[in-house]
Protein backbone atom coordinates (compact mmCIF):
# COMPACT_ATOMS: atom_id res chain seq x y z
CA UNK A 1 0.00 0.00 0.00
CA UNK A 2 1.29 3.90 -0.97
CA UNK A 3 1.03 6.31 1.75
CA UNK A 4 -1.76 9.08 0.79
CA UNK A 5 -1.99 12.43 1.49
CA UNK A 6 -5.71 12.57 1.82
CA UNK A 7 -6.29 8.92 2.82
CA UNK A 8 -5.42 6.55 5.68
CA UNK A 9 -5.15 3.03 4.70
CA UNK A 10 -5.44 -0.25 6.86
CA UNK A 11 -5.61 -3.81 6.42
CA UNK A 12 -7.99 -5.07 9.72
CA UNK A 13 -8.42 -9.01 8.91
CA UNK A 14 -9.44 -8.94 5.14
CA UNK A 15 -11.18 -5.64 5.62
CA UNK A 16 -9.60 -2.89 4.09
CA UNK A 17 -10.78 0.66 6.18
CA UNK A 18 -9.89 3.85 4.52
CA UNK A 19 -10.70 6.81 5.96
CA UNK A 20 -10.88 10.16 4.59
CA UNK A 21 -7.70 12.07 6.38
CA UNK A 22 -8.65 15.72 6.33
CA UNK A 23 -10.45 16.22 9.33
CA UNK A 24 -8.89 20.10 9.86
CA UNK A 25 -10.51 20.62 6.23
CA UNK A 26 -13.77 18.93 7.51
CA UNK A 27 -13.18 16.34 5.18
CA UNK A 28 -13.11 18.23 1.88
CA UNK A 29 -12.20 16.42 -1.46
CA UNK A 30 -9.35 18.22 -2.88
CA UNK A 31 -7.69 17.16 -6.28
CA UNK A 32 -5.37 15.26 -4.07
CA UNK A 33 -8.18 13.20 -2.99
CA UNK A 34 -9.78 12.08 -6.34
CA UNK A 35 -6.92 10.94 -7.48
CA UNK A 36 -5.98 8.65 -4.53
CA UNK A 37 -9.40 7.03 -4.55
CA UNK A 38 -8.90 5.65 -7.57
CA UNK A 39 -5.68 3.97 -6.34
CA UNK A 40 -6.56 2.71 -3.14
CA UNK A 41 -9.84 1.29 -5.14
CA UNK A 42 -7.46 -0.51 -7.76
CA UNK A 43 -5.61 -1.61 -4.91
CA UNK A 44 -8.71 -3.07 -2.92
CA UNK A 45 -10.33 -4.71 -6.42
CA UNK A 46 -7.26 -6.44 -7.01
CA UNK A 47 -5.93 -7.74 -3.44
CA UNK A 48 -7.40 -11.24 -2.51
CA UNK A 49 -6.34 -10.90 0.77
CA UNK A 50 -8.92 -7.82 1.05
CA UNK A 51 -12.85 -9.29 0.80
CA UNK A 52 -14.47 -6.18 1.81
CA UNK A 53 -13.72 -2.22 2.23
CA UNK A 54 -15.15 0.16 4.68
CA UNK A 55 -14.76 4.07 4.38
CA UNK A 56 -15.40 6.19 7.13
CA UNK A 57 -14.13 9.85 7.37
CA UNK A 58 -11.33 11.21 10.24
CA UNK A 59 -12.06 13.31 13.01
CA UNK A 60 -15.84 14.78 14.06
CA UNK A 61 -17.38 14.24 10.26
CA UNK A 62 -17.35 11.95 7.24
CA UNK A 63 -17.26 15.13 4.22
CA UNK A 64 -17.89 18.28 3.17
CA UNK A 65 -17.70 17.19 -0.13
CA UNK A 66 -15.60 18.60 -2.61
CA UNK A 67 -13.48 21.46 -1.99
CA UNK A 68 -14.37 25.17 -2.93
CA UNK A 69 -10.63 25.62 -3.43
CA UNK A 70 -10.26 23.41 -5.78
CA UNK A 71 -13.61 24.41 -8.19
CA UNK A 72 -12.48 28.10 -7.81
CA UNK A 73 -8.19 26.92 -9.02
CA UNK A 74 -10.19 25.28 -11.94
CA UNK A 75 -12.74 28.12 -13.24
CA UNK A 76 -9.59 30.42 -12.60
CA UNK A 77 -7.42 28.73 -15.51
CA UNK A 78 -10.40 28.22 -18.37
CA UNK A 79 -10.19 29.20 -21.66
CA UNK A 80 -12.02 31.71 -22.93
CA UNK A 81 -13.49 30.35 -25.99
CA UNK A 82 -16.74 28.97 -24.79
CA UNK A 83 -16.61 25.29 -26.62
CA UNK A 84 -12.82 24.95 -25.44
CA UNK A 85 -14.40 26.00 -21.94
CA UNK A 86 -17.23 23.38 -22.34
CA UNK A 87 -14.95 20.83 -23.49
CA UNK A 88 -12.31 20.81 -20.54
CA UNK A 89 -15.17 20.84 -18.29
CA UNK A 90 -16.88 18.06 -19.43
CA UNK A 91 -13.35 16.16 -19.07
CA UNK A 92 -13.20 17.13 -15.93
CA UNK A 93 -16.47 15.80 -14.77
CA UNK A 94 -15.81 12.60 -16.59
CA UNK A 95 -12.62 12.45 -14.50
CA UNK A 96 -14.26 13.78 -11.03
CA UNK A 97 -17.43 10.52 -11.84
CA UNK A 98 -14.66 7.91 -12.21
CA UNK A 99 -13.71 8.53 -9.15
CA UNK A 100 -16.99 7.07 -7.38
CA UNK A 101 -17.20 4.45 -10.53
CA UNK A 102 -14.22 2.86 -9.00
CA UNK A 103 -16.04 2.10 -5.90
CA UNK A 104 -19.61 1.03 -7.85
CA UNK A 105 -17.18 -1.30 -9.99
CA UNK A 106 -14.98 -2.85 -7.30
CA UNK A 107 -15.63 -6.36 -7.34
CA UNK A 108 -15.59 -6.16 -3.30
CA UNK A 109 -18.71 -4.86 -1.00
CA UNK A 110 -17.79 -1.35 0.06
CA UNK A 111 -19.63 -0.39 3.34
CA UNK A 112 -19.97 3.40 4.17
CA UNK A 113 -19.82 4.99 7.88
CA UNK A 114 -21.10 7.98 7.96
CA UNK A 115 -21.21 10.42 10.96
CA UNK A 116 -21.58 14.07 11.25
CA UNK A 117 -21.04 16.24 7.53
CA UNK A 118 -21.98 14.02 4.53
CA UNK A 119 -22.75 16.94 1.96
CA UNK A 120 -22.97 17.03 -1.66
CA UNK A 121 -19.97 15.30 -3.14
CA UNK A 122 -20.01 13.24 -0.02
CA UNK A 123 -23.38 11.80 -0.90
CA UNK A 124 -22.44 11.23 -4.68
CA UNK A 125 -19.76 8.74 -3.14
CA UNK A 126 -21.82 7.05 -0.84
CA UNK A 127 -24.43 6.64 -3.18
CA UNK A 128 -21.26 4.10 -5.37
CA UNK A 129 -21.10 1.81 -2.36
CA UNK A 130 -23.01 -1.30 -1.65
CA UNK A 131 -24.32 -0.27 1.72
CA UNK A 132 -24.35 2.80 4.15
CA UNK A 133 -25.00 2.99 8.09
CA UNK A 134 -24.55 5.95 9.83
CA UNK A 135 -24.68 7.95 13.48
CA UNK A 136 -28.01 9.10 14.86
CA UNK A 137 -26.71 12.57 14.31
CA UNK A 138 -25.31 12.45 10.94
CA UNK A 139 -25.91 15.24 8.81
CA UNK A 140 -27.02 14.25 4.82
CA UNK A 141 -27.79 17.16 2.42
CA UNK A 142 -27.45 16.96 -1.88
CA UNK A 143 -25.53 20.89 -1.13
CA UNK A 144 -25.14 21.37 -4.74
CA UNK A 145 -28.41 22.98 -5.24
CA UNK A 146 -27.51 25.89 -3.29
CA UNK A 147 -24.69 26.47 -4.86
CA UNK A 148 -26.41 27.06 -8.37
CA UNK A 149 -25.45 23.56 -9.95
CA UNK A 150 -26.74 20.19 -10.00
CA UNK A 151 -25.24 17.13 -8.39
CA UNK A 152 -23.29 15.95 -11.21
CA UNK A 153 -21.18 12.52 -9.87
CA UNK A 154 -23.46 10.47 -9.40
CA UNK A 155 -26.36 11.46 -6.56
CA UNK A 156 -28.74 11.65 -9.40
CA UNK A 157 -28.51 8.89 -11.14
CA UNK A 158 -27.56 6.44 -8.09
CA UNK A 159 -29.94 7.72 -5.59
CA UNK A 160 -33.39 7.00 -6.94
CA UNK A 161 -32.53 3.50 -6.98
CA UNK A 162 -31.75 3.73 -3.15
CA UNK A 163 -34.77 5.68 -2.13
CA UNK A 164 -37.94 6.95 -2.75
CA UNK A 165 -37.73 9.03 -6.61
CA UNK A 166 -40.29 11.53 -5.27
CA UNK A 167 -37.67 11.89 -2.15
CA UNK A 168 -34.84 11.70 -3.89
CA UNK A 169 -36.47 15.06 -5.82
CA UNK A 170 -37.53 16.44 -2.53
CA UNK A 171 -33.88 16.42 -1.22
CA UNK A 172 -32.09 17.73 -4.55
CA UNK A 173 -34.56 20.36 -5.46
CA UNK A 174 -34.25 22.10 -1.50
CA UNK A 175 -30.39 20.53 -0.27
CA UNK A 176 -32.46 20.25 3.14
CA UNK A 177 -30.56 18.09 6.07
CA UNK A 178 -31.54 14.75 6.79
CA UNK A 179 -30.08 13.23 10.05
CA UNK A 180 -29.24 9.78 11.08
CA UNK A 181 -33.46 8.54 11.94
CA UNK A 182 -34.91 9.96 8.32
CA UNK A 183 -32.20 8.80 6.64
CA UNK A 184 -32.65 5.55 7.97
CA UNK A 185 -36.46 5.89 7.49
CA UNK A 186 -36.28 6.94 3.83
CA UNK A 187 -33.50 3.99 2.97
CA UNK A 188 -30.89 6.28 2.90
CA UNK A 189 -29.13 4.23 5.02
CA UNK A 190 -29.49 1.02 6.44
CA UNK A 191 -29.40 1.52 9.96
CA UNK A 192 -27.92 3.78 12.54
CA UNK A 193 -25.88 3.43 16.33
CA UNK A 194 -26.03 6.42 18.37
CA UNK A 195 -22.60 7.53 17.96
CA UNK A 196 -19.10 7.04 15.97
CA UNK A 197 -17.50 4.24 18.32
CA UNK A 198 -20.51 2.38 18.11
CA UNK A 199 -21.23 2.94 14.50
CA UNK A 200 -17.43 1.69 13.64
CA UNK A 201 -17.84 -1.47 15.85
CA UNK A 202 -20.69 -2.58 14.32
CA UNK A 203 -19.81 -1.50 10.41
CA UNK A 204 -16.41 -3.18 11.27
CA UNK A 205 -18.14 -6.18 12.71
CA UNK A 206 -20.39 -6.79 9.75
CA UNK A 207 -17.46 -6.35 7.20
CA UNK A 208 -15.50 -9.24 8.94
CA UNK A 209 -18.62 -11.41 8.56
CA UNK A 210 -18.90 -10.72 5.25
CA UNK A 211 -15.05 -11.13 4.61
CA UNK A 212 -15.57 -14.58 6.15
CA UNK A 213 -17.75 -15.82 2.85
CA UNK A 214 -16.96 -17.17 0.06
CA UNK A 215 -15.28 -14.65 -2.01
CA UNK A 216 -16.65 -15.79 -4.92
CA UNK A 217 -19.62 -15.91 -4.03
CA UNK A 218 -19.96 -12.50 -2.80
CA UNK A 219 -17.92 -11.12 -5.84
CA UNK A 220 -20.46 -12.67 -8.31
CA UNK A 221 -23.30 -11.58 -6.26
CA UNK A 222 -22.36 -8.07 -6.26
CA UNK A 223 -21.49 -8.43 -9.73
CA UNK A 224 -24.99 -9.94 -10.36
CA UNK A 225 -26.81 -6.53 -8.42
CA UNK A 226 -24.59 -4.35 -10.39
CA UNK A 227 -25.99 -5.97 -13.80
CA UNK A 228 -29.71 -6.02 -12.41
CA UNK A 229 -29.60 -2.82 -11.92
CA UNK A 230 -28.84 -1.40 -15.53
CA UNK A 231 -30.49 -4.44 -17.24
CA UNK A 232 -33.64 -6.27 -18.02
CA UNK A 233 -34.76 -9.30 -16.14
CA UNK A 234 -34.17 -11.81 -18.47
CA UNK A 235 -30.76 -10.37 -19.16
CA UNK A 236 -29.88 -10.81 -15.88
CA UNK A 237 -30.95 -14.10 -15.54
CA UNK A 238 -28.87 -15.54 -18.92
CA UNK A 239 -26.12 -14.07 -17.34
CA UNK A 240 -25.98 -15.67 -13.82
CA UNK A 241 -26.70 -18.91 -15.63
CA UNK A 242 -23.40 -18.73 -17.55
CA UNK A 243 -21.65 -17.10 -14.57
CA UNK A 244 -23.04 -19.94 -12.62
CA UNK A 245 -21.63 -22.38 -15.27
CA UNK A 246 -17.90 -21.41 -14.37
CA UNK A 247 -18.49 -20.70 -10.71
CA UNK A 248 -20.40 -23.42 -9.63
CA UNK A 249 -17.34 -25.54 -10.18
CA UNK A 250 -15.32 -23.59 -7.66
CA UNK A 251 -14.10 -25.32 -4.47
CA UNK A 252 -15.69 -22.91 -2.51
CA UNK A 253 -19.46 -24.44 -2.84
CA UNK A 254 -17.58 -28.23 -1.92
CA UNK A 255 -16.00 -26.30 1.18
CA UNK A 256 -19.10 -24.64 1.98
CA UNK A 257 -21.15 -27.61 2.07
CA UNK A 258 -18.81 -29.77 3.87
CA UNK A 259 -18.70 -26.81 6.50
CA UNK A 260 -22.17 -26.54 6.74
CA UNK A 261 -23.26 -30.87 7.23
CA UNK A 262 -20.31 -31.12 9.95
CA UNK A 263 -21.56 -27.86 11.54
CA UNK A 264 -18.11 -26.07 11.23
CA UNK A 265 -17.16 -22.80 10.01
CA UNK A 266 -15.41 -22.98 6.40
CA UNK A 267 -12.43 -21.23 5.09
CA UNK A 268 -12.02 -20.24 1.67
CA UNK A 269 -9.01 -19.79 0.01
CA UNK A 270 -8.70 -15.59 -0.88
Amino acid sequence: MSQYETLLVEQVGKVAHIQINRPEKINAMNRAFWLEIIDVFKWVDETPEVRCAVISGAGKHFSAGIDLQMLAEASSGMDKDIGRKAEAIRRNVLQLQESFNVIDRCRKPVIAAIHGYCIGGAIDLISACDMRYSTEDASFSIKEIDMGMAADVGTLQRLPRLISDGMMRELAYTGRFVDGHEAARIGLVNRTWSDHLQLMAGVMELAQEIASKSPLAIRGTKEMIRFARDHSVEDGLNYIATWNAAMLQSDDLKVAVMAHMSKQTPEFAD
